[in-house]
């Protein structure tokens, strides 16, 4: 009975890819109220999951702004996976990070946008002969928040019938896990992320502790 009591728990601080772990990351992103759930849910159970970082973002293309919100999570496996599954139900993308990634793919980057941003951004990556690999992606089910920017001079009334239409307007947010092969090329990334305005998180950095 000892045995397999031990047994049990040795398979419960294991991962699905075999790996034993007592603490793994996630990132999670989606509208700004619901990060904010996820940020109380997070600080109600701050004995097994630590914030690392939280980030608003806002994005102005043309006409238009984008705004979403993303949540890096450090925490128990179980607690990790019961926050990614309620956010998912609300319609967030979330991507938890293997322990096997952690271990064996040499820089890892989180890339965290609009869909069509992040597709630009993998496309100049390939263009520009940069080796990445997409290990994992998940979308948002629920669109993000997306205002028409108007002039001083644009009637109140105006906006006011404008603003609905742009936040109903489907902005589907896009989070992708990557590998970069050679870690000389994080520069060139980062600067690629940054042009087609898309968020990246560089996973070597925040690992480190």
């Amino acid at each position: 009975m000892i045995e397999d009591r031990i047994q049990m728990l040795r398979q419960a601080a294991q991962s699905p890819d075999g790996y034993s772990v007592d603490k793994i990351w996630c990132v999670i992103a989606g509208n700004d109220k619901l990060v904010n759930d996820i940020t109380y849910y997070a600080i109600a159970s701050k004995k097994s999951v630590k914030i690392v970082s939280r980030e608003h973002i806002k994005i102005d293309e043309n006409k238009i702004t984008k705004k979403f919100d993303f949540i890096l999570l450090k925490g128990e496996y179980t607690k990790i996976h019961e926050i990614c599954r309620e956010s998912k139900a609300a319609g967030s993308a979330f991507i938890i990070i293997p322990q096997r990634y952690i271990k064996e793919e040499p820089n890892l980057r989180v890339v965290v946008g609009p869909e069509d941003n992040v597709k630009r951004f993998v496309n100049e990556t390939n263009y520009a002969t940069i080796p990445i690999s997409i290990l994992l992606d998940d979308e948002t089910s629920g669109f993000i928040e997306a205002d028409l920017k108007t002039s001083k001079r644009t009637p109140k009334f105006i906006k006011n019938l404008l603003r609905p239409v742009f936040n109903v307007s489907e902005v589907v947010l896009h989070i992708i896990l990557i590998s970069v092969e050679n870690y000389e090329d994080s520069p060139e990334i980062h600067n690629f992320a940054k042009k087609n305005n898309v968020f990246d998180i560089d996973c070597n950095e925040i690992m480190e502790e």
